[in-house]
């Protein structure tokens, strides 16, 4: 039956996004081309609402099988919810990038108080004033992260899966929680009904009501599991090497290299790379096969031999870091 329900949410999805690219088409829901875009066609765009959406259903009949504390339900499902919600309300009518991260620092907050509330926070050796905003710190990065990783066809929706697949992976083979292993095989699920239709070349973007959902949902997940000592920071660094790297690295250049830095720009290594090769399918195939054959390997030898989590988190993030500096803002501070 579980195999079924994660089947059913995948085939949901899939059609749902499909109904949904027709809705968007006749409701002028529509990414135009201009200087920072790298399509060429109007394409919808909004699309993450749907993998969202059903993920937080997927969450709520988790707990209803009474898998699921109700402080991490409401961190989860309320968080998610109100991320998608003004997501897709910036894809529609495009917020303002100060709007942006007030809402993004309530979220953080949101989760913080029903994890603490919920005695799901655990302090450990650091005391709250310490912990707090570097949580909340965490939660702003990784929902910034995740919408500058959405810069060409499948980016974000390939590192969705891969890093949903492999936690969820991870956390099975070390007898984790099951609750939180069905939280990232429902997300991998949900998301692999999208990138049916986003996979280069792309008929739709995940827009921000995507990517915003994902990343305050990986944000969440890593504090959660961090703090409760399911997933050490190491290997949640070292799952996201190829994310960190490029986002962080991209992001010290430019403040480096560009006046106004805080503007939105298309500088990453990899929207360089899709530009040179004049293939999006070339650099998400090749950041995919990497994911698979370096980080994976990197990922669980974090996990089994948690000593070793540093060397692992490096030996995944250097490369990128190579690759990001060689074709990121120093070649294209646009």
């Amino acid at each position: 039956m579980d195999f079924l329900i994660v089947i059913l949410f995948f085939v949901a999805s899939a059609v749902i996004t499909f109904i949904y690219k027709k809705m968007a088409v006749n409701y002028n829901i529509l990414a135009i081309k201009n200087h920072r875009t790298l399509h060429s066609l109007p394409t919808p765009r909004g699309g993450g609402i749907v993998f969202s959406m059903l993920s937080i259903l997927a969450f709520g009949l988790v707990w209803w099988n009474r898998q699921l504390t109700e402080g991490l339900l409401l961190a989860l499902v309320v968080g998610g919810f109100i991320a998608t919600l003004f997501g897709f309300i910036d894809d529609v009518k495009n917020i303002s990038a100060k709007i942006k991260l007030i809402i993004q620092l309530m979220l953080a907050c949101w989760l913080v108080y029903c994890l603490y509330y919920g005695g799901l926070l655990v302090f450990g050796l650091m005391p709250p004033y310490i912990i707090i905003p570097i949580a909340l710190f965490f939660i702003v990065w990784m929902m910034n992260a995740y919408n500058f990783m959405d810069g060409i066809d499948g980016m974000a929706a390939s590192g969705a899966i891969f890093v949903s697949l492999a936690l969820a992976l991870a956390l099975f083979l070390t007898e984790g929680p099951i609750e939180i292993i069905a939280i990232f095989i429902l997300i991998a699920s949900t998301v692999a009904g999208f990138i049916l239709f986003n996979w280069p070349p792309a008929t739709i973007f995940m827009g921000d009501a995507g990517s915003l959902f994902l990343g305050y949902m990986f944000g969440s997940l890593l504090l959660f599991t961090v703090l409760n000592d399911n997933i050490s920071i190491w290997t949640w660094l070292t799952v996201f090497g190829y994310f960190f790297a490029d986002t962080t690295l991209t992001q010290i250049m430019r403040v480096i290299l560009v006046k106004q830095w805080y503007l939105a720009h298309r500088s990453h290594a990899y929207q360089n790379l899709a530009r040179i090769t004049g293939s999006h399918s070339k650099v998400t195939i090749s950041v995919v096969i990497y994911n698979l054959l370096w980080v994976l390997p990197l990922t669980l030898w974090s996990t089994f031999q948690p000593e070793m989590g540093i060397v692992a988190a490096f030996l995944s993030i250097i490369p990128a870091l190579v690759v990001a500096f060689i074709y990121g803002p120093k070649l294209s501070s646009s």
